[in-house]
């Protein structure tokens, strides 16, 4: 597989540290065994992701086939892929807006996972889906689409390089699907960031190596540094604490939306001083 991060060797130290550091994001991390298919959940199976993948290459433009990477595939391609160019989407942004119950997240403490959503503009890196095209796509679905029906779809993208425009295939969110949370707030997001966590990892761990790895392309996200300055700092007492409240308060369910949202205010990341504990 290529090096996905090829803007890494000509992108200088960030100046300003994150408040969101190793050792903290260490500290949400827990093992968490995988309890496998989610009781009640519709599971693609090999027939829906021929049949999608199809779909994708029906629509496909001419010329190589361009993926739009924004978040985990930064730094977790599913098959391989080649090259690397800055670019921007048109008409989508990157957000927190759906939750996973597996994963990042369990039944009992749903996790927040990233899409694009309707609105804005979203910088990302172009790749290049390597030969097999087909095959190379598929790993791709079965990355990111598990269940029917699918939260995060692919979608054939407008998006602008220093070369000019094309398209790359990118994967939006179906706000008419159950799991879409929709815009929640900052202090919401980050609680539920920094508490849940699955076989996968934590949200937390998810939140800093998307923020590192954008950073290694040259891109700074506005937003995703907010949530990582809540993450990690919270109140800015100059203690290494961020914002939580109970989990009954702070794990965003299924559907919920920021109307539903219910949260307080406490410390996700006790200090070292005060002898705390993650939960």
């Amino acid at each position: 597989m290529s090096k996905v991060i090829s803007a890494a060797s000509r992108r200088s130290p960030r100046k300003t540290p994150m408040a969101l550091t190793e050792a903290l994001v260490a500290r949400t991390l827990r093992a968490v065994e995988d309890a496998g298919p989610t009781p009640g959940m519709v599971y693609m199976t090999d027939a829906d992701y021929a049949r999608i993948r199809d779909e994708v290459l029906a629509g496909a433009p001419g010329g190589p086939v361009k993926l739009f990477a924004y978040g985990s595939l930064l730094w977790k391609p599913a098959g391989e892929v080649r090259g690397g160019e800055r670019a921007v989407a048109t008409g989508w942004h990157r957000s927190f807006c759906f939750t996973v119950q597996r994963f990042r997240g369990t039944i009992e403490q749903p996790g927040l996972m990233m899409a694009l959503d309707r609105g804005g503009q979203c910088q990302g890196m172009v790749f290049e889906i390597a030969e097999p095209v087909g095959a190379n796509l598929e790993t791709l679905l079965r990355r990111e689409m598990t269940i029917l029906p699918a939260v995060n779809v692919p979608r054939w993208l407008q998006v602008r390089t220093g070369d000019g425009t094309g398209q790359a295939l990118g994967f939006v969110v179906d706000p008419a699907n159950p799991r879409y949370a929709g815009k929640l707030e900052k202090r919401a997001i980050a609680a539920t960031l920094a508490t849940a966590v699955g076989h996968w990892g934590s949200g937390a761990e998810y939140l800093f190596e998307t923020i590192r790895h954008l950073d290694a392309c040259g891109i700074r996200d506005r937003n995703l540094w907010q949530l990582q300055e809540t993450c990690g700092r919270g109140d800015r007492s100059g203690a290494a604490i961020g914002l939580h409240s109970s989990l009954s308060q702070t794990s965003i369910s299924p559907g919920s939306r920021l109307s539903q949202a219910k949260y307080g205010t406490a410390v996700i990341f006790a200090s070292s001083t005060a002898g705390g504990s993650v939960r």
